[in-house]
């Protein structure tokens, strides 16, 4: 039996966190969804007391990364996860604003597994994230490694 994904959401915009949340309820996604506002306390939980992110070995985790953040860029994040030995395989979507070519190509060459850009109009960004939610509900997530 495999372990229900956990959301780890990284959005330092509340309003955005909110409608995201929201958004992926609509879509029937249940799973625990547990919100930073910024990467330094994400990371804290992410690589765990000691560093290593060992914390995690065996859970089942994807991560919801804004690329935007107060005190650490989402490009650092996700070469961290995507270096860590127990982290590297848990899928990585990167959600923000930015929508330059250069970026998204960063973000996949570092190992993103998605990329959305988000939509400025309010109800297209509520649409694209019920579609994500649907995304979620049929994916395989790995556990981290073990």
């Amino acid at each position: 039996m495999t372990n229900p994904v956990t959301i780890i959401m990284i959005e330092d915009d509340e309003g955005h966190a909110r409608l995201i949340e929201r958004n992926i309820r609509r879509s029937g996604v249940n799973n625990e969804i547990i919100p930073f506002t910024n990467g330094t306390a994400a990371l804290d939980y992410l690589f765990g007391k000691d560093g290593s992110g060992l914390d995690h070995k065996g859970n089942a985790l994807l991560i919801l990364l804004d690329l935007n953040l107060p005190d650490t860029t989402g490009i650092d994040i996700l070469k961290r996860v995507k270096e860590n030995k127990y982290l590297k395989t848990t899928p990585v979507v990167v959600l923000t604003t930015t929508d330059d070519s250069h970026e998204i190509k960063r973000c996949y060459e570092l190992g993103c597994n998605v990329y959305i850009t988000k939509p400025v109009n309010y109800e297209s960004f509520a649409n694209a994230i019920r579609q994500l939610g649907l995304f979620f509900s049929v994916i395989q997530v790995p556990p981290a490694a073990t």
